[in-house]
């Protein structure tokens, strides 16, 4: 019965969302190993980091600007936050303008613990990625050529 079903790519490796999925699959396996001891999970991190490079240039983050620098879904970004405010990593203030909005800052603990998983995330990846050598940076181009060009405006 299953000779039946027919798939467009001859073998599992030549479909590159299969391929896709399973080296995120590895990459995501790894980060969690590391984030763990940090009490973060890969997400709660995506975002602290998300925010971390915002206030660089900005004082008045807000979630939507956290949602739309980690392409991450508006509903989950506000849940994620709830959590991060009750680990006291981040704190909820205000915005001076709109009145709808919450400016959102790392607390001293969250900037701490942010610095510490930027390390250990940071070796991580180049441990992760050191395989593809002199490739790595066709290798970013190509997923940036990805994001720009499937990323919805």
């Amino acid at each position: 019965m299953s000779k039946e079903i027919k798939f467009q790519f001859k073998s599992p490796n030549d479909s590159p969302g299969y391929l896709l999925g399973q080296v995120t699959l590895l990459w995501q396996r790894k980060q969690k190993r590391v984030l763990d001891p940090l009490h973060l999970t890969h997400t709660q991190f995506v975002l602290l980091a998300a925010l971390g490079w915002l206030s660089k240039k900005n004082d008045t983050v807000t979630q939507v600007d956290i949602a739309n620098q980690s392409n991450s879904d508006r509903m989950m970004v506000s849940k994620v936050l709830r959590t991060l405010e009750k680990k006291e990593f981040i704190a909820r203030h205000e915005h001076p303008v709109d009145t709808r909005a919450k400016v959102i800052k790392l607390t001293p603990e969250g900037a701490m613990v942010l610095q510490k998983a930027l390390k250990i995330i940071e070796d991580t990846d180049k441990e992760f990625f050191s395989c593809l050598g002199d490739h790595l940076s066709l290798f970013n181009e190509n997923m940036v050529y990805l994001i720009k060009e499937n990323k919805e405006g």
